[in-house]
């Protein structure tokens, strides 16, 4: 079965526009890799500041691949602004989450 991987990101108030335009401009980053299998943005409806980036893949190896290969190379990259320099993170902290899909179901 697959793996999922869930990153909460707390973002302050000020900051969700900026982190959504830049999950946006992302698409398309992660969905040609290798055991790729899902990716949800999951913004909060009330009571939390935290977002939730869920990704599904076929397994953990694929998902450290990808850790260690395109997105380790897109986190690094300086931006195209000004002078170079990279923007600012949106969020002020990160959490990863992991699980194991022991069931699953889907409309019929």
């Amino acid at each position: 079965m697959s793996i999922v991987k869930i990153n909460v990101l707390t973002v302050p108030a000020e900051q969700r526009e900026v982190l959504e335009q830049r999950f946006a401009s992302r698409a398309g980053s992660v969905e040609g890799s290798d055991g790729f299998e899902w990716f949800e943005l999951l913004r909060p409806l009330e009571g939390t500041d935290q977002y939730l980036v869920y990704t599904r893949w076929r397994s953990e190896e694929d998902f450290q691949k990808w850790m260690s290969g395109s997105m380790k190379a897109a986190h690094q990259g300086t931006a195209a602004g000004e002078g170079g320099e990279r923007p600012k993170p949106a969020a002020s902290g990160s959490t990863l989450w992991s699980f194991e899909v022991v069931q699953q179901a889907a409309p019929k």
